[in-house]
């Protein structure tokens, strides 16, 4: 709703300045906080765990098929002197994820961030793809965020803070070629303004973003037919490696970005500029 200039004037005391550390390098220092991450396993999801870990955070790494979570986070734990346990959880079982939410946040004493990165893709036209493969893929790229952040977005506002990261796509953004992926982009776009809804929501006790991150080096990189279209769109000529997407991670569920929700952060070698 629009205001009046008279109704702007009208004063607000602002909120106060969260005590955020003068040094850089400590605010993005993640000692002592508990991160859980979906889709923990693999491609950029094992790199937001790499990252954390790194900069200090207990872990609660969550798999559904593959189960490496467990071994992968056992050396993180060894490396680091962090605590990590592994959680198989269907994130698309609403009961199954809020028993898994509550079971980390009893056995780590609390949940500061939450990083929904779980997804999956069946990259068909619309014609082509069945009724089956549209609902699993909605059940896991929709419903499966919606119900991490339900769940995780109760533990927060009984903490009174916390943060959510949701791993978007630029497919959100753009109509992908040369294959056709309708239904996938749609579930991106979905979470995206899931997201952007969620910071105004949560704006009294919870800081939400998402990282849409386009072709990386990974299982659900650009496929062979993608492959060469992606390296031409790209300013940069090439697809990502999942260290350089570590840095955008931990800045959004550190300190460093205490001023910052409600963004979608691109990440995509300069494809979408176009």
């Amino acid at each position: 709703m629009s205001m009046s200039i008279e109704e702007c004037a009208t004063p607000r005391p602002p909120k106060p300045t969260p005590p955020t550390p003068e040094n850089v390098f400590d605010q993005l220092s993640m000692k002592d906080r508990v991160v859980c991450i979906t889709g923990a396993s693999d491609g950029i999801g094992w790199a937001v765990a790499e990252a954390m870990a790194e900069a200090g955070a207990n872990l609660a790494l969550w798999y559904n098929t593959n189960d490496a979570a467990k071994s992968k986070g056992a050396q993180l734990a060894s490396k680091h002197g962090i605590t990590v346990k592994a959680y198989q959880v269907e994130v698309s079982d609403p009961s199954r994820v809020q028993q898994a939410v509550g079971e980390v946040a009893k056995d780590f004493g609390r949940l500061d961030v939450f990083v929904a990165n779980a997804g999956m893709a069946i990259s068909k036209p619309i014609l082509e793809q069945t009724v089956d493969e549209y609902r699993k893929q909605m059940s896991v790229n929709v419903d499966g965020v919606f119900f991490c952040a339900k769940y995780a977005g109760e533990v927060f506002k009984q903490q009174g803070r916390g943060n959510l990261i949701i791993t978007s796509s630029m497919s959100a953004h753009i109509v992908n070629v040369p294959v056709d992926q309708p239904v996938y982009n749609a579930t991106k776009a979905a979470v995206t303004h899931l997201g952007k809804s969620l910071a105004r929501e949560w704006r009294d006790f919870a800081r939400v973003n998402i990282v849409s991150p386009g072709f990386f080096q990974t299982k659900m990189g650009a496929s062979p037919l993608c492959e060469n279209e992606g390296h031409r769109m790209a300013v940069l000529g090439r697809q990502g490696h999942v260290r350089e997407i570590k840095g955008l991670y931990l800045y959004l569920a550190s300190d460093a970005s205490s001023f910052q929700t409600g963004s979608d952060v691109l990440i995509d070698g300069g494809y979408t500029l176009p």
